[in-house]
C-alpha cells in the first residue's frame, strides 16, 4: 500500500508537469480563437444550479451525430470553456459538440456531479430535435475527472432515471486518463481538503462499483510519460468492464495534460476511434 505521500506523488499530475500554467494559457487561447471561428450556444441551462450549463457547438450539416466532452480538473478547477480548442476538428468531421460544466468541489460533492451529467445528458437527448442531432448518435468523452464522470455516464440506467429515457441512450465513450477507483483518493492528501471522500462515498462514487448493462463500446487512453498510479487506473476500468472494453490507445511520450490534446489531433488514432464510435467513418 503506497504512503500519502507516494500517493500525493502519483495523482498531483500538475506538480510533475513544471509548466502546466503555460499549458493551460495556451489552451485558453486556442479555446478564445476556436470559439472565433465556431458557431456556438453558450450557456445553455440543464440544471436548476448556476453550474448547470454547456456550450453547444453545432455541425454544419443536420441530423449530426453528437460528442459530449467532460473537462477535467480534479472535479475542483477548470472550466468548459478552456477546451473548446477540442471542437473544431469534430465539428469540421461533422459531428456536433456539447460541453458541459458541473458544480466543483468542496462546494459540490463528486456524487452531485455525477447527477447534474446525468441531467446534462437527458437535456441533450430530450431536445435533440431543437439541437439538429442524430439522437441515436451520442458519445460520451472525457479527461482525468471528467473521464471518471464519462464512465459514471456509461454506467448509468437511463430509464431507472425517467423513463422516457432508452437504455442505449449513448453509444460508448472514450475515456482519457481517467479515475476510476477513487478508493486511494481517500488518503491522498493534496485532495483530501476539497473532494472529502471517505471509504463509503469513494466506493458509491467508483466507476469500477459499477457493470455497464449493455456492452457500449468503451475506448481508453493515458500517456506514456503518466504515473504509473494514472496507469494502474486506466488497466483498472479495462479489467473491470470487459463486455465493453473496446481498444487502448497508445500515447507516446504524452503526459496528463498532453494525452487529453490527441482527442483533437486529425493524425492521431485516438481521433478517428472517437469518430468511429459515433458513426462517422475517419
Amino acid at each position: 500500500m503506497l504512503t500519502p505521500q507516494e500517493l500525493d506523488h502519483q495523482y498531483n499530475a500538475r506538480a510533475a508537469i513544471p509548466d502546466h500554467p503555460e499549458i493551460f494559457e495556451r489552451w485558453r487561447a486556442d479555446s478564445r480563437l476556436a470559439r472565433d471561428g465556431l458557431r456556438w450556444e453558450a450557456d445553455c441551462h440543464f440544471g436548476s444550479s448556476p453550474a448547470e450549463t454547456l456550450d453547444f457547438y453545432p455541425a454544419a450539416v443536420p441530423n449530426a451525430p453528437l460528442l459530449v466532452f467532460i473537462h477535467g480538473g480534479y472535479w475542483r478547477s477548470l472550466d468548459k470553456r478552456d477546451f473548446s480548442f477540442l471542437a473544431p476538428t469534430f465539428v469540421k468531421a461533422g459531428v456536433a459538440v456539447a460541453m458541459p460544466n458541473y458544480g466543483l468541489a468542496p462546494a459540490t460533492p463528486i456524487a452531485e456531479m455525477v447527477r447534474q451529467m446525468l441531467r446534462a445528458m437527458a437535456w441533450l437527448y430530450r431536445h435533440g430535435a431543437e439541437l439538429g442531432i442524430d439522437r441515436r448518435r451520442i458519445a460520451v468523452a472525457g479527461h482525468s475527472a471528467g473521464a471518471h464522470l464519462a464512465a459514471m455516464m456509461l454506467a448509468a440506467d437511463w430509464p431507472l432515471m425517467a423513463g422516457d429515457l432508452p437504455r442505449d441512450l449513448l453509444r460508448g465513450a472514450t475515456c482519457i486518463s481517467g479515475l476510476y477507483d477513487l478508493q486511494p483518493l481517500v488518503r491522498t492528501p493534496f485532495l483530501q481538503d476539497d473532494l472529502r471522500l471517505d471509504d463509503a462515498t469513494a466506493q458509491r462514487v467508483s466507476p469500477v462499483a459499477y457493470r455497464p448493462a449493455l456492452p457500449l463500446p468503451l475506448f481508453t487512453a493515458v500517456g506514456n510519460a503518466e504515473s504509473s498510479e494514472f496507469k494502474r487506473q486506466n488497466r483498472l476500468i479495462r479489467e473491470a468492464w470487459p463486455h465493453c472494453f473496446r481498444r487502448d490507445l497508445p500515447l507516446p511520450d504524452r503526459h496528463h495534460l498532453a494525452s487529453v490534446e490527441a482527442l483533437c489531433d486529425p493524425d492521431h488514432a485516438l481521433f478517428h476511434v472517437t469518430l468511429n464510435l459515433l458513426g462517422n467513418p475517419s
